[in-house]
């Protein structure tokens, strides 16, 4: 069903994982989807012509969150190209989980540029383009409520800052229909994350429902956000990780 008919979107880290199902889930329901990669041209390519194949319409744009500009860059060649923006899903992320005492500073502004900076970049662009009645939606970390193991500190904090984003924008757009929403995984089976991992045993240990999520089951809440059904529903967190912070 084409429920998202005519709307554009622009989804960030859109090559693979959990981008790459949202773009597909966003495209096979009528939406026109741009999407960023940063180095695998060659999926990014694969994804548009897969979803060309099916008469429906995808956009990839090189653009890379850990560099201040090319993310607001894209959503401007979007915006040229299309002439509106109606969805925006914040999706690219990176994961560097060690002890604190071997971070470095290099580490934190890797995280901080790609988990908050790039995502503030598309925020303030969406407050000056996007449409009324809108949607903006984060993909943040369940990590961000609760860590039960070492090593994850630095990108813990910087997929909290979301958090605080996300109220804050929701007052913020509100008054013109533009919903925010936060969605929060947890163990998903991506090549970041995969299910047959070194500490999957470990992680499948600290769920309610001991098995890995599916990227897929990101994507139906990213576009039950996106649809019509969730107009009424803004600042909220939707926590998707089999029960592991229950």
């Amino acid at each position: 069903m084409e429920t998202l008919k005519n709307k554009v979107a622009f989804v960030t880290g859109g090559s693979r994982g959990m981008g790459a199902a949202i773009v597909k889930q966003l495209a096979r329901e009528g939406a026109i989807v741009a999407f960023t990669y940063v180095n695998g041209k060659e999926k990014a390519d694969a994804l548009v012509k897969e979803l060309t194949d099916e008469n429906l319409n995808a956009f990839a744009i090189q653009a890379n969150n850990a560099v201040e500009g090319e993310v607001t860059a894209a959503l401007t060649q979007t915006l040229e190209k299309f002439g509106k923006l109606d969805i925006l899903v914040n999706s690219a992320g990176v994961y560097l989980g060690k002890p604190i005492a071997e971070h470095t500073m290099a580490d934190y502004h890797l995280l901080i540029d790609v988990h908050v900076t790039a995502v503030i970049e598309s925020v303030l662009f969406a407050a000056k383009h996007m449409a009324d009645h809108g949607r903006i939606i984060n993909i943040g970390s369940n990590m961000a409520d609760r860590l039960a193991f070492t090593g994850g500190t630095l990108y813990a904090m910087s997929k909290s800052a979301l958090i605080g984003l996300n109220r804050g924008l929701a007052r913020d757009l509100g008054p013109k229909g533009i919903t925010v929403n936060l969605i929060q995984p947890g163990p998903t089976d991506t090549d970041m994350n995969p299910a047959d991992g070194g500490h999957s045993d470990y992680a499948r240990g600290m769920m309610a429902i001991p098995k890995y999520g599916h990227v897929q089951q990101i994507a139906d809440m990213v576009s039950f956000l996106a649809n019509p059904a969730a107009s009424y529903t803004t600042g909220s967190i939707f926590t998707i990780d089999g029960g592991t912070n229950c």
